[in-house]
């Protein structure tokens, strides 16, 4: 699911910023900006994030400064600018020439001007603090989304559970037409009368593909599904893999009823209610 959250807490040296968003995933992963001086915790704050997070990509973009000016915060390496003007000055004498670094210049050489790196076990609890203020304020977030989400998956249940109702009345009716179709055949290819109902082989016969038919299984095993969903919408936890794997049960259970069903009308019926299921189940991919 997505969101955004953001937390920052400061001391009286050092302030931290943590920013994270989440974008929609199956699974969990999470990805972690840290100052190189302290990507040593990276462990532990992915550990921080998982422990509320299972579901979803994660960016977590955490910032650490120190409450100092310019002079306390940034080092001249004075023993490397000095060997490189040795280094000038023995140039200068080989060239027959003056060769000089300007200011600028030094300052470009790498490893000249470097920052003042903040421990990791000084910055360690500033960071955990604004990392849980931003966990709080994504969850919130998605809190709101997944409000929304749990509407839509209501209304399409309802909906799921009316074409249940349809089938359930229409299975009865199929087999009585099996019947009279199978009947009518019959007399029209031997000319016999009503008494062809009564033949023993006949009633073999619809009583086999009443068996082969009879979907009455599948319709309860659905409605329990159905029910079953609704519960764990109302829980408080992580849900969304069950509801993923309740998605392919509720599949499985139409698949059946469409293949035992020898009739246009269900077939058609199941094929509504798989495209219910199937915008259910886009809809919790990524919940959690």
């Amino acid at each position: 699911m997505t969101g955004f959250g953001r937390g920052e807490s400061s001391n009286e040296t050092l302030t931290v910023n943590v920013e994270l968003a989440s974008l929609n995933r199956k699974q969990a992963e999470i990805a972690i900006n840290l100052p190189r001086s302290l990507s040593e915790l990276e462990g532990e704050l992915r550990k921080q994030i998982l422990d509320q997070i299972s579901r979803g990509r994660v960016t977590a973009q955490i910032t650490v400064q120190r409450i100092n000016d310019a002079s306390n915060a940034l080092t001249l390496d004075q023993q490397k600018i000095l060997a490189l003007e040795k280094e000038f000055q023995s140039l200068s004498t080989t060239l027959g020439r003056e060769l000089t670094l300007t200011p600028s210049e030094i300052l470009t050489i790498p490893g000249v001007l470097t920052s003042m790196e903040v421990e990791a076990e000084q910055a360690l609890p500033l960071i955990k603090t604004s990392l849980s203020e931003a966990l709080k304020n994504l969850i919130e977030m998605r809190e709101r989304e997944g409000a929304d989400l749990q509407v839509d998956c209501e209304t399409r249940l309802a909906t799921a559970e009316s074409l249940l109702t349809k089938i359930t009345e229409r299975a009865p009716i199929v087999l009585t037409q099996y019947r009279e179709n199978l009947i009518s055949k019959l007399q029209d290819i031997n000319g016999l009368d009503e008494a062809i109902a009564q033949d023993e082989r006949i009633i073999r016969e619809i009583a086999l593909y009443a068996d082969r038919s009879d979907i009455t299984e599948e319709i309860t095993r659905f409605q329990s599904h159905l029910d079953k969903f609704r519960d764990y919408l109302q829980k408080n936890e992580p849900i969304g893999r069950s509801l993923d794997f309740l998605c392919q049960e509720l599949n499985r259970e139409l698949n059946t009823i469409g293949a035992k069903a020898n009739d246009a009308l269900l077939a058609q019926l199941v094929v509504e209610g798989k495209t219910e299921i199937e915008k259910i189940r886009e809809q919790i991919q990524n919940a959690e």
